[in-house]
């Protein structure tokens, strides 16, 4: 959009001067990095070369090829079927520039947005992609799909067909001031495709796609290859140009992540991403990392890093209480933790907007105190600085939980024969996990907890069973994540809203209920600019922060990342994105690295 046109800043959003101009880009805050003449984004390679196979890895199982829906588990990789109306370029905090759409229109008034669709857009078939299949697949996910998308499209009023190639979404009154960019992710379904079918049915049926690849064969929960589709009608665009540069992508699919590092460092597949800092720092060990056919490195980013942490389901009686989960705070020993488990790797997480300038610091500021005073909070949320309890990473946190214990006594709760007792209960919950890692974590957690009289225990269960209860809420504390972009807005509805918190599958794993923070995620979706955006946040950061909804955890800055060394990429990397479909596979490093596997006995 700096191409030929001149542009006003409307309600946050670089626009065309001139109502009915047509844009090839939409940006969050000011103008687009690219022009309309661009010919590829500056962190791919527009020459990297085609072929080769990657094999990555997957954990648990697989019974579904539909990731738009509540039921079954489905595949990793699923978005490479798929084109979008738009695509998001990852070296601009939130902008995207048109895939299936050719133009995007969005009225000065922000009434109404147009997509005009490229006329040569096929799926796999052949067929044509259509206004009407766009507004089949809007409608349909609102109707049958995951319960987030009716809380994404809530401000969209109607959608009406105007031509084959031409859809128009027409919006409520204040609407939010992303949902044009939400609108521009939406993945486009086949509508013939799906006639006689049940949408909402996990089902292993091949879904037709109109994406850079196709499933090529699959056995199912165990294997899914895919192949790139070398008729792929959106091949040459300048959004695709120097990514989907592998020929096939195979996803193996291994029980825990345990077994997935060893077969890693066997070799039975390419490249992986570690969460785990005590495996980053301990775990690659052996003959191919000592010979240098595998590398790691930290690659820096700066992406929000959100929230992770223990999460209170404040639905239980026993965390309805904002003054026991303080006190629950007080009894997680991060710099022990760090210093003992993590090789210090990390920083703590204080913010539900972590790593960037939303997260709330020191006292409220003025604008901030404007927001939040009309609401009925705390005193302390406009008056103090919220800190979490610290320690000195010796392990002796005999201070902080004597402040735990005094916050539990000021809940009603005391202790009778070593057991927290309230009107003659016990403080007894569980601890639910899916991982096998978490479990170092946990355990001296739990042992702190013991020390105030409380009893958690500990339930490991496998990945079916983890998101059957966490889509019915059925769980006292889980370990989970709210993550955030440069540019938040609806998805803060499904993480915090007081509708979501009775909603199966939404992510308000808190229960919270507040008409202060509903107030707050409908001002940060209406934002109009990017300061405003800034301050409303970090008002909703403190009223969240002060709601002791969880215990935080950590976060790093980098994507610790390993690989064989068989790959090329670009030069230039993004700043928001870890986008390994601008990597390929570099022949003479693949020919290299198969005499090399045979001299360490690998195959």
């Amino acid at each position: 959009m700096k191409h030929l046109f001149l542009f006003v800043l409307l309600l946050g959003f670089a626009l065309p001067a001139s109502a009915g101009d047509f844009s090839h880009a939409l940006a969050m805050n000011g103008q687009p990095r690219y022009s309309a003449d661009f010919t590829h984004f500056d962190y791919v390679s527009p020459d990297a070369p085609k072929g080769g196979t990657v094999r990555l890895a997957a954990t648990g199982t697989f019974d579904s090829f539909n990731p738009y829906i509540v039921k079954g588990n489905s595949a990793d990789g699923l978005g490479l079927l798929f084109d979008t109306l738009t695509e998001q370029s990852l070296d601009e905090p939130f902008t995207e520039y048109g895939l299936l759409a050719e133009r995007i229109e969005l009225a000065p008034d922000r009434s109404f947005m147009t997509f005009h669709l490229r006329k040569e857009a096929r799926f796999h078939d052949g067929s044509p992609v259509t206004a009407q299949d766009v507004a089949f697949t809007f409608k349909t996910l609102l109707a049958q799909g995951n319960p987030h998308y009716a809380q994404y499209y809530a401000d969209v009023e109607r959608v009406d067909v105007v031509d084959a190639q031409t859809v128009t979404f027409v919006f409520k009154p204040q609407s939010s001031q992303e949902l044009p960019l939400i609108l521009g992710q939406l993945p486009v379904l086949s509508e013939a495709s799906w006639q006689g079918r049940d949408f909402s049915a996990s089902s292993l049926d091949i879904p037709l796609g109109s994406g850079p690849y196709r499933i090529a064969e699959f056995k199912a929960g165990q294997r899914l290859t895919f192949v790139r589709d070398p008729g792929y009608w959106g091949r040459d665009l300048p959004v695709n140009t120097g990514r989907h540069n592998f020929d096939s992508i195979i996803y193996d699919y291994y029980r825990d992540l345990t077994v997935t590092l060893e077969a890693f460092k066997a070799g039975e597949y390419d490249f992986r991403q570690e969460y785990n800092s005590k495996q980053w720092a301990t775990g690659y060990t052996g003959p191919a990392v000592e010979a240098g056919l595998i590398r790691t490195e930290n690659i820096p980013h700066k992406l929000a890093q959100g929230m992770q942490a223990f999460v209170f389901n404040s639905r239980r009686a026993i965390f309805a209480d904002p003054l026991v989960r303080q006190a629950l705070n007080f009894a997680f020993d991060f710099e022990w933790s760090n210093k003992n488990l993590f090789y210090g790797q990390y920083a703590r997480s204080t913010s539900f907007f972590s790593n960037s300038d939303m997260a709330a610091t020191g006292l409220p500021s003025k604008g901030e105190r404007e927001l939040l005073e009309p609401l009925g909070l705390p005193e302390d949320v406009y008056t103090k600085e919220i800190s979490l309890p610290v320690s000195d990473g010796s392990g002796n946190i005999r201070e902080n939980l004597r402040e735990a214990a005094r916050l539990l006594r000021q809940a009603g709760w005391s202790v009778e024969g070593g057991k927290l007792v309230k009107d003659g209960q016990p403080f007894v919950f569980e601890m639910l996990l899916v991982q096998p890692d978490f479990e170092r974590v946990v355990l001296p957690f739990q042992r702190n907890l013991a020390r105030l009289g409380i009893t958690m225990s500990v339930r490991m269960v496998d990945t079916s069973q983890y998101l059957e209860r966490l889509r019915g809420f059925d769980f006292d504390m889980i370990v989970s994540s709210f993550p955030q972009s440069l540019s938040p807005g609806n998805e803060q509805r499904s993480f915090w809203y007081s509708a979501s918190a009775d909603m199966p599958g939404s992510r308000n794993y808190c229960g919270i209920k507040s008409p202060a923070i509903d107030k707050l995620v409908d001002l940060v979706i209406a934002a109009p600019d990017r300061d405003a955006l800034i301050l409303r946040c970090k008002a909703l950061d403190r009223a969240l922060l002060w709601g002791w909804y969880v215990i935080p955890h950590w976060h790093a800055t980098s994507w610790r990342v390993a690989y064989w060394d068989k790959f090329g990429r670009p030069d230039k990397l993004a700043d928001y994105g870890l986008d390994f479909q601008s990597w390929w596979i570099d022949p003479d490093k693949e020919r290299e690295l198969a005499g090399k596997r045979k001299g360490v006995g690998l195959k």
